[in-house]
């Protein structure tokens, strides 16, 4: 590989990271697969801080991958949906969910009844 091809291959995978990375982004994505409430999301979510719920969500919204709807009602309600732009990274996640279950090691936790931590259920 030419060094501009790493270059321009390494600046797509960093300005990826930059919108996805993070502990709770895809989490929270896959999570949007519907309309929710925030207090839907941070029930489900719980193990998120509202804090750091909230500053993921306006994050997610910057980049265009969520849309927030805030209702003139009282009390006041806002909601939570994926853009169009944000239902496409859907199946990309399935993806690296089967490649991430197909590895040797998840493999043999799975078999030996085990659940990572740090899953949300």
């Amino acid at each position: 590989m030419r060094d501009a091809d790493f270059c321009a291959s390494a600046c797509t995978v960093t300005r990826t990271m930059g919108v996805l990375g993070g502990k709770w982004k895809l989490i929270i994505i896959s999570y949007l697969t519907q309309r929710r409430r925030f207090g839907q999301l941070a029930q489900r979510l719980s193990l998120i801080s509202r804090k750091v719920l909230t500053e993921q969500l306006r994050e997610l919204e910057e980049d265009g991958i969520v849309r927030r709807e805030a209702f003139a009602e009282l009390p006041p309600r806002v909601e939570y949906s994926l853009t169009e732009y944000g239902e496409a990274l859907l199946p990309i996640i399935d993806q690296l969910s089967a490649w991430h279950s197909a590895s040797p090691v998840v493999a043999a936790g799975v078999q030996a009844g085990e659940a990572p931590s740090h899953c949300l259920g």
